[in-house]
């Protein structure tokens, strides 16, 4: 009798009929998403288009055509110029040594310590989330002056160190992305190998850093675009000639060729094309499984 009952009570959904969405509403939701995707693609690249076909023209072609003429004769000239006499060469020598310290040195200390935080619940990793919560709130240009003041007091000062250090030290998103992606790692994986014999580190270094490479791949190329845009700290720690980073090697295009932006267009040609070189060869890792966990229910 009670199941009965209950299949009367069953709530029958065929009885109502929902409305479904017009045709011609879907059709004009469909054309507004793609004029958006259009008119999004056409603001990133407008600007590229009109600083290649500069960087391909004369000085007099230049001031002469207009922003989209295309050049009347190719001038590859430019390019050496910026590469050699602008010091761009310099430039991304000295960028390319920044980025491999900063991100091998990220990559080490936000994984170790995230590994830490978020499989050790204790008073003490605790207390370390809610000083990385608190400096993550405050404003960096409020902390210039002190940090500023360190820097000077242990000679890094005018030196490549300076930004290295700063980069490793201060990247708090990065340890939270570490943190966010260990969260859908089973912690049963750690207790298997620990019951098999191994140690924490080994546990870090065999199971969890292999497994974190999506996270990995995701922190590289968000600190490679950081570091690479970076324009304040080079100028800010490092002003001397000879320590010019791509940022500000382009801003020294402003004195000697301030006007000749063909070469100025040439210099951010240049200074493009690693950043769509890093990022075309590493976006599978970026796309592919960023938030799969490691057992599946």
């Amino acid at each position: 009798m009670t199941d009965n009952k209950t299949a009367e009570k069953t709530f029958d959904m065929s009885k109502y009929k929902f409305r479904e969405t017009p045709k011609a509403v879907r059709v004009l939701f469909q054309v507004l998403k793609y004029v958006v995707l259009v008119f999004a693609c056409l603001l990133v690249v407008i600007p590229l288009v009109v600083v290649l076909l500069g960087s391909l023209k004369t000085h007099e072609d230049f001031l002469s055509s207009g922003a989209f003429d295309l050049p009347a004769a190719i001038e590859l000239e430019n390019f050496k110029t910026a590469f050699i006499q602008g010091d761009v060469m310099r430039g991304l020598l000295n960028t390319a040594i920044i980025l491999a310290f900063s991100c091998f040195g990220t990559i080490v200390t936000g994984t170790m310590t995230a590994f830490v935080v978020q499989r050790f619940n204790m008073v003490f990793t605790r207390l370390v989330k809610t000083i990385f919560l608190i400096a993550a709130l405050l404003p960096n240009i409020s902390m210039q002056v002190t940090v500023f003041q360190v820097v000077h007091m242990l000679g890094l000062y005018d030196t490549l160190a300076a930004p290295i250090i700063l980069y490793i030290g201060t990247d708090i998103v990065s340890i939270y992305i570490f943190i966010q992606f260990l969260n859908n790692i089973s912690v049963s994986l750690d207790e298997s190998a620990i019951l098999d014999g191994c140690s924490y580190p080994r546990v870090y270094w065999s199971i969890i850093l292999p497994m974190l490479r999506p996270a990995i791949a995701t922190v590289l190329v968000i600190k490679f675009v950081s570091i690479y845009n970076d324009f304040y700290t080079a100028n800010l720690y490092m002003p001397s000639d000879g320590l010019e980073v791509v940022s500000t090697a382009l801003y020294k295009f402003i004195g000697p060729y301030g006007s000749k932006w063909e070469i100025i267009f040439a210099g951010v040609i240049i200074c493009i094309i690693p950043t769509l070189i890093i990022f075309l060869s590493m976006q599978k890792f970026i796309y592919s499984n960023l938030v799969s966990g490691s057992v599946k229910e």
